[in-house]
């Protein structure tokens, strides 16, 4: 709902007040001082309800941004190489706003149109339930309501105000509808077999998009490991023990207690391994890390982080943690953000790509932008030939960039969804 429609409907909202508030009293007969206490409420309703309509798309702008800087134009090869890779990004948090996927919007990072423009072949839509209210990358709890707020600007269901489970159930229905409404533009990929599929459409037509699901944080199943069934059964096929603060399953990184896995914990690595879910450990401690990877039995990912030889924080990876995951063939997605990075540009993304490389192989790093997750990036998803030309600049031929910006997140991903 635009500007214009809020103030009307504040505007419906203060006439419906003010005549029907009071209804068994005839509006000539109030007196001044109950006059002006239905004057007050009329008003504070209408500004509840300009909140209401408005407040959602201000904050999603704040939140969203994009670095202020020169435009960027990228070279001809860049350009051209875009235009014939894959292009994969492991992590985007584009379904927690209220925005129309559908259409090109004017705000946030990751829409279809911009995907398409983009030429980006798959792009991961993360669903995120719960934050910190003044989130950081060092110490949170898990006493928030920042969240559950939102859901409520953005008129979602009622059950989704309290259970985090809902709003898991939510946020993949709205998935599914944007794809159902899309006239085929906007694929589903839940096996290896509709990514092949979608894979040999695209060769016919790069006029599409595809996208797959993941969780933040499993403090989502609600202490319940049944409901790793519920969220699969739901199209989910990744998901992270932990976000920004510890929960039953695992500690976090940015936690009060920075724990490993509990008994919960392991036990969910073993039931998402059965049904060929991705293990995601971006967000958890170290701890956490050493458990997982010490029972994993397959290729884990780290959808979206940075690395600490070149961005030295409590939020990005160690590097024998590089290392380890990359020896278990996992996959470790650079981020666009500065806390990820220590830049804004796409130099700085290849910064940490070269690093990695250098610690666990070519094979072995992909995009994770954190798109819309309440982060200032260097560009929207249309910008992604900025990152080419930067690891053009870092030495890598055509064959290793085609890895980076995708083929190594296709490989892994059709070795490690579900065949059918």
């Amino acid at each position: 709902m635009g500007k214009a429609r809020g103030r009307a409907y504040a505007a419906a909202v203060e006439r419906t007040v003010r005549d029907v508030a009071v209804p068994s009293v005839r509006r000539d007969v109030l007196g001044p001082s109950s006059k002006r206490v239905l004057g007050l409420l009329g008003s504070l309703l209408a500004a509840i309800a300009v909140l209401w309509t408005v407040a959602p798309g201000l904050v999603d702008r704040q939140q969203n941004a994009i670095a202020p800087r020169p435009r960027y134009v990228p070279t001809a090869r860049a350009v051209e190489l875009g235009r014939r890779l894959h292009l994969v990004d492991l992590h985007a948090d584009s379904l927690l706003w209220g925005r129309d996927l559908l259409k090109r919007n004017q705000r946030g990072h990751v829409d279809v149109p911009r995907l398409i423009e983009g030429n980006v072949t798959l792009q991961a839509f993360t669903i995120v339930t719960k934050t910190p209210y003044f989130v950081n990358i060092d110490q949170n709890g898990d006493r928030s309501v920042m969240i559950t707020l939102l859901t409520f600007l953005q008129h979602w269901p009622i059950a989704t105000w309290r259970s985090l489970k809902e709003r898991v159930l939510y946020q993949a229905r709205k998935l599914d509808q944007f794809a159902a409404k899309s006239n085929g533009s906007l694929v589903l990929i839940r096996s290896a077999a509709d990514l092949e599929r979608y894979l040999t459409r695209r060769e016919r037509d790069a006029r599409i998009t595809a996208g797959y699901l993941g969780i933040e944080g499993a403090h989502a199943l609600e202490g319940d490991l049944h409901n790793i069934d519920v969220f699969y059964d739901a199209g989910v096929r990744m998901m992270a023990p932990t976000h920004f603060f510890d929960n039953d399953i695992a500690g976090s990184a940015h936690g009060e207690h920075k724990g490993g896995l509990s008994d919960l914990g392991r036990e969910m690595i073993r039931r998402m391994e059965a049904k060929h879910m991705i293990v995601d450990l971006a967000h958890t401690s170290a701890n956490t890390i050493d458990d997982t990877l010490a029972i994993a039995t397959r290729p884990i990912v780290v959808s979206h982080t940075g690395v600490r030889g070149t961005c030295d924080n409590n939020r990005n990876l160690k590097d024998e943690h590089v290392r380890a995951i990359a020896a278990g063939g996992g996959l470790i997605g650079i981020g666009y953000w500065a806390a990820a990075i220590c830049g804004d540009d796409g130099r700085a993304v290849a910064r940490a790509i070269r690093h990695v490389v250098d610690l666990g192989g070519i094979d072995h790093v992909a995009l994770g932008s954190d798109f819309d997750g309440a982060t200032t990036t260097p560009f929207d998803t249309t910008g992604l030939a900025e990152i080419i030309d930067a690891l053009l600049e870092q030495g890598f031929n055509d064959a290793d960039i085609a890895k980076i910006m995708g083929e190594n997140a296709l490989r892994l991903l059709r070795e490690t969804l579900p065949r059918t």
